[in-house]
């Protein structure tokens, strides 16, 4: 029987992830959802697909092994392994307070590592496994500067992942997309707010979840959402990054 797992489900892309599998997945058995919300959980709507509920905290070492014992319990057949967990903050390194930085790295890596090594043994052959890491990603970002470092080494570890897993026949895709629509952003704009022109690259998260569960069909490396990061994307390779932190560092 085939199981879906989906982590970060209660609210934004996780949530819409759940929404879309439900819809164009009839073959898989199950969904796990998780999150550290429960109340939110269990607002998913239960059907076509039934879901299991587990309000794990990934930030949490402890929590992190209760899914890896709840994996050993179950042994479920893994076919699609979503990690959407995660946090960001705008604002300056010296203006955000150390502890909710820290949380970044502990979420966006350790949670990202421990989750998806746990996953992996029960991942089925032809199995994908989707990462949403950020086009932050793709140069440092003064005023963002944790949550892009969290994210380069996201991205770093989905390649080296799909590299891997190549033998195995699991297909591992980074979802690497700007800004997008969801309560995420009203999170990550507590301290500072983000420039006005950003606004312009605002994304549909049904839009994005929609082409990355196509590419993740078409076994792509990246997924990276309208011309707007597809350019972001190409000018971060072309351009020396001290170019690029000389440019953000203006606004």
């Amino acid at each position: 029987m085939k199981t879906a797992i989906v982590t970060g489900a209660s609210s934004g892309m996780g949530r819409e992830f759940v929404r879309q599998i439900q819809s164009l997945y009839p073959d898989i058995f199950e969904i796990w959802v998780i999150a550290r919300r429960e109340e939110k959980l269990k607002e998913l709507p239960g059907n076509p697909i039934p879901l299991k509920i587990y309000p794990f905290d990934l930030a949490k070492e402890t929590d992190q092994l209760r899914y890896k014992e709840e994996l050993e319990r179950q042994r479920p057949q893994i076919s699609l392994f979503i990690h959407c967990a995660g946090i960001g903050i705008l604002g300056r390194m010296d203006q955000i307070a150390p502890k909710d930085q820290i949380q970044e790295v502990w979420l966006n890596c350790e949670a990202l590592t421990a989750v998806t090594l746990y996953t992996l043994p029960y991942m089925k052959k032809g199995g994908r496994i989707i990462e949403l890491v950020s086009s932050a990603a793709f140069a440092p970002q003064p005023g963002f500067g944790v949550y892009a470092a969290t994210k380069a080494y996201a991205l770093s570890f989905t390649r080296t992942l799909r590299a891997e897993m190549k033998k195995r026949q699991i297909f591992v895709t980074a979802i690497c997309p700007g800004p997008v629509n969801t309560p995420f952003l009203k999170e990550m704009e507590r301290v500072k707010k983000r420039p006005a022109w950003k606004k312009i690259f605002l994304a549909d998260p049904k839009k994005v979840v929609k082409k990355a569960l196509r590419d993740s069909r078409k076994r792509k490396e990246l997924s990276v959402y309208g011309i707007g990061m597809k350019g972001w994307y190409l000018v971060s390779k072309m351009i020396p990054h001290k170019i690029v932190l000389a440019i953000l560092s203006r606004e």
